[in-house]
């Protein structure tokens, strides 16, 4: 392994070729374990809040590196705290570990066969978005920084995050359970950085936005009263699905005639429309299920509160009512500006400055947010989709056919490492400004 001083180099002063090698160095000291455990992760795939062998895994790791760790954060959570033989700051790695309900079909050697009971159906298991590849790459970053503990400044905290998918129907979960159980109450870190890899962007490339980047995500449910009557007298009743219909085209004029998309993007869309069990009965309750993704908290309060007066008023006026629930399960994430700006040299040191590309607003969620909007964060995105293939045409993140080209993680680990060794060296994450 290069010597640490070499490494730190790369913080200080305007980046030379030999400098960016140890980085480079250091990340394929750890390179083959990497692809080792994504390949495990992946072959043994497990929903929020069950994450009990990935969670187990990753404990042994970090107890191995001999740091202070702490297990059964909000269910499965993990953390390690690395502690660098010098005084310097304190920053936070995150990684999360939940799989999805897919039923895989990529092919691989190592595919998952794994199998469960999700929402009354049987199911694959699968790591359709990548994140068995932000397991292994923020252990392979533990690996490589323990290794250099003595001449470290500063502490690094290591978070592996359960359930960011979503917590099962019915309980808490994901990072705001990590944080509401105390994961920076007594070693906050003055910043948080986190990845994901992308189906999007080709292999080798990094994205990043400052400011909002990734939209908040709500999920809403929306429950209409009629009256149940025979369908040969539908004036006997109360239809709520006529009803369901006139909210259908109210909603969509929420959005195209009263909100401006072009300050905020808003998306309301349903997903699920529920009522009725026979042909020829109006039924007494229709139930409408959906997101709402928006990028400003005021237009995500404001969008909520139209769309509860335009349904209200829609059933009321034939007869019926309907009742609006909204759950945020992730705020709008956003990249710290300030930080943002000093940690891009180390990126473009990383992985060469034509390979960092800005992204556009994207309507996906991640509640990375929770951390971040407890310190400041940033979150980027690294290219997972091999050469010679388009990645608009790609299977994307959630796809049965999402394949990860594993060089992507070798370039995941190079730019966390860069990333947190400009932070520790020198104090806001500066690199050669």
């Amino acid at each position: 392994m290069p010597a640490l001083g070499f490494a730190l180099a790369l913080c200080f002063a305007p980046v030379q070729p030999a400098q960016a090698a140890d980085i480079d160095a250091l990340a394929a000291d750890v390179g083959e374990a990497v692809v080792a455990w994504r390949r495990d992760i992946h072959q043994h795939p497990e929903l929020g809040n069950r994450e009990f062998r990935t969670s187990a895994l990753v404990a042994q790791h970090l107890e191995g590196l001999g740091m202070e760790v702490r297990t059964g954060i909000a269910h499965t959570g993990v953390t390690g705290l690395l502690k660098g033989g010098r005084p310097g700051p304190r920053i936070a790695l995150r990684a999360d570990m939940d799989a999805l309900p897919v039923t895989e079909r990529t092919g691989l050697p190592f595919a998952s066969t794994v199998t469960t009971e999700y929402a009354g159906q049987t199911t694959g298991v699968m790591h359709a978005c990548g994140h068995d590849a932000h397991v292994a790459i923020l252990m392979g970053v533990a690996q490589a920084l323990a290794g250099m503990r003595g001449e470290l400044p500063g502490e690094v905290l290591f978070v592996f995050q359960p359930a960011e998918e979503g917590p099962p129907p019915g309980e808490d979960g994901g990072a705001s359970m990590m944080l509401d159980e105390g994961i920076f109450d007594d070693v906050e870190p003055e910043a948080v950085y986190g990845l994901h890899v992308w189906a999007s962007l080709p292999v080798g490339q990094l994205g990043y936005r400052s400011g909002p980047m990734m939209a908040s995500a709500d999920r809403w449910v929306l429950d209409i009263a009629g009256q149940q009557t025979h369908g040969s007298r539908p004036w006997g009743g109360v239809d709520p699905i006529a009803i369901a219909g006139q909210v259908l085209a109210g909603m969509n004029a929420i959005i195209a005639r009263q909100i401006d998309i072009t300050s905020s993007p808003v998306v309301l869309s349903p997903g699920r429309i529920e009522g009725g069990i026979r042909f020829n009965i109006i039924p007494d309750t229709v139930q409408m299920e959906g997101t709402l993704r928006t990028f400003d908290m005021q237009v995500r309060e404001d969008v909520i509160a139209r769309f509860a007066r335009t349904a209200s008023a829609i059933a009321e006026a034939a007869g019926g009512s309907a009742t609006l629930e909204v759950e945020n399960s992730a705020p709008v994430t956003a990249n710290d500006a300030a930080l943002t700006t000093r940690v891009l040299p180390t990126l473009h040191a990383a992985v060469g400055e034509a390979n960092v590309v800005e992204m556009p607003l994207m309507t996906v969620a991640e509640d990375f947010s929770e951390f971040a909007n407890r310190v400041p964060g940033f979150f980027f995105f690294v290219g997972s989709t091999s050469r010679g293939i388009d990645p608009a045409t790609a299977p994307n993140n959630h796809s049965p056919e999402f394949l990860l080209d594993e060089e992507s993680l070798d370039v995941g680990v190079r730019a966390m490492l860069a990333l947190a060794l400009a932070h520790l060296v020198t104090p806001g994450g500066t690199a050669s400004d």
